[in-house]
C-alpha cells in the first residue's frame, strides 16, 4: 500500500488533534512571561500566539542591543582582553 502524497510529492502528515493543539498552547502559555503571571485564566490560541510573537521580536532586540553593546565593547579593550572575551564566548 503506497502512502498519499500530496501535489507537491511529499508525504501527508497526520491532522493534528484539537487535544494536541490546546496541549501544545497551554505548554507554550506557560513558557511566556507576560501570559504566564495570568495562569489562573485561560488565555485564546490565537493571544498566546501573538504573544508569542511579540516576545520573540523582543528576544531579537535584546539579542541585538546585546550584541551592539559587545562590538563596542571590544573595540574599546585592547586585543588581549578582546581575544579573552572572544574564547569565552565561543565555549
Amino acid at each position: 500500500m503506497s502512502a498519499r502524497r500530496s501535489r507537491s510529492g511529499q508525504p501527508i502528515t497526520s491532522k493534528i488533534s484539537d487535544d494536541q493543539v490546546n496541549d501544545l498552547v497551554l505548554k507554550l502559555q506557560q513558557l511566556l512571561p507576560e501570559i504566564h503571571i495570568h495562569r489562573s485564566h485561560k488565555a485564546s490560541a490565537s493571544k498566546v500566539l501573538q504573544e508569542t510573537c511579540n516576545y520573540i521580536r523582543s528576544l531579537h532586540l535584546e539579542v541585538d542591543n546585546l550584541n551592539e553593546r559587545l562590538v563596542e565593547l571590544l573595540q574599546n579593550t585592547d586585543s588581549t582582553q578582546a581575544s579573552i572575551i572572544k574564547s569565552l564566548l565561543s565555549q
